[in-house]
């Protein structure tokens, strides 16, 4: 759920400050990327060196940068609506009151009021702070406002007292927060299966035979499936590209065989399923053990059908919706709606190598998407993102049709 978030994360001056090391790596590790603003106190706590160099970024503190011979600002309007997401963490009853109130004395009170996403906080504070009625109060307020509670636990404090008030553990807070995302979202509680990219097929073992998918369609799919959800099963032929998200898990394979077993291993799990591989027809009869050396003449290769992972899928549907992807060259609306009924789909993606911008290689795309009832709409030239986020809303249409 937050690969790809941007989160504003705000330290305050508490002890608990120093676990936030540990919590900036675990959203760097679930694929988010990370701005932090601290109080002016809460560098007495964690090093702004250390949140920098572990968030990639530049720690935020002051309104007004003052370095030799130049003076820069930081926007804090332009801060507060660059997040995704807002974590004030640890949160003390100081800065909570002031956020409650109103009161905005630094670039991390400015960069909450600016905030048009959702805001977390994260109480940290002595057990009679955060008993008290004036705090109570607070935290009700802040809650009427829209903002998000992240409770304190029980547990040994600062003060060396024992009870409510120690912030919540870094590892508690990210699944918090990856939870509350997760509700309400329309593919949370389904499993998706998803082919990416080509297959190789060996004829020795230096040369094969294959295409030009990068697999960036696919892949486009599993991030924006994870993002709507799902729990992503990835199965990719050999590609350069990486995905760091943690609803996604992603089996590499080589071969159309290979990936063939791989999709009807867990096929039976998923309620959708998407073939965006560009799968090869055929491979080579045999393959030789040892590089094939040139002998002054040709070289004949014997290819044979691989299997029809697609058909297979279909042959084998019970409740999973099925989609397919259709790259063609001519005829293109009766080819694929030939291979939605030989191969038992609920839908296929087409694409069509005459239009500008589409198929392999480039970061765009331009679909018809066609339902078992050849239904078909159309769309404009879009970035693969784009055009993942048109796919799977036709598939929710049909999911709820």
């Amino acid at each position: 759920m937050l690969g790809g978030k941007k989160i504003l994360l705000g330290i305050t001056g508490g002890i608990a400050a120093y676990k936030i090391t540990f919590l900036v790596r675990l959203f760097i590790k679930a694929g988010a990327e990370v701005r932090v603003i601290m109080t002016p106190s809460a560098g007495d706590f964690v090093s702004p060196l250390t949140l920098a160099t572990l968030s990639k970024n530049k720690v935020l503190i002051d309104f007004v940068n003052k370095e030799e011979h130049s003076v820069d600002w930081n926007n804090h309007v332009d801060i507060g609506l660059w997040a995704d997401l807002m974590l004030i963490a640890p949160a003390t009853a100081n800065t909570l009151s002031k956020m409650a109130g109103g009161t905005c004395d630094n670039l991390l009170l400015a960069a909450y009021l600016s905030a048009k996403c959702p805001v977390f906080f994260a109480p940290a504070m002595d057990l009679d702070m955060y008993r008290h009625p004036s705090t109570r109060n607070t935290f009700e307020t802040l809650q009427s406002f829209g903002n998000i509670m992240i409770p304190a636990g029980s547990g040994e404090l600062a003060s060396g007292l024992h009870g409510e008030g120690r912030m919540a553990e870094p590892e508690d807070i990210l699944d918090f927060i990856t939870n509350y995302l997760q509700k309400g979202q329309p593919l949370t509680g389904k499993k998706v299966l998803i082919t990416a990219g080509p297959t190789y097929e060996a004829i020795d073992p230096v040369r094969f035979v294959g295409n030009h998918s990068t697999g960036r369609m696919g892949f486009e799919l599993a991030k924006t499936a994870a993002d709507l959800g799902a729990e992503v099963i990835l199965i990719s032929g050999p590609t350069h590209l990486q995905l760091d998200h943690s609803g996604i898990t992603r089996i590499s394979v080589v071969s159309a065989e290979e990936m063939y077993q791989a999709a009807l291993e867990h096929y039976n799990l998923v309620d959708v399923a998407i073939g965006a591989a560009a799968v090869a027809d055929f491979r080579p009869k045999t393959t030789s053990d040892k590089k094939i050396k040139k002998n002054g003449g040709g070289l004949n290769i014997e290819m044979v059908p691989n299997p029809d992972i697609l058909q297979a899928l279909g042959g084998q549907k019970t409740n999973q919706y099925l989609v397919g992807f259709a790259l063609e060259t001519n005829d293109e609306l009766a080819n694929a709606k030939a291979k939605i009924a030989k191969k038992n789909l609920d839908a296929i993606v087409l694409n069509s190598l005459r239009d500008a911008g589409a198929g392999f290689g480039g970061d765009t795309n331009k679909i018809t998407y066609i339902d078992k009832n050849f239904n078909q709409k159309a769309f404009e030239l879009k970035t693969k993102a784009e055009v993942a986020l048109d796919i799977w809303n036709e598939i929710l249409n049909g999911l709820h049709a």
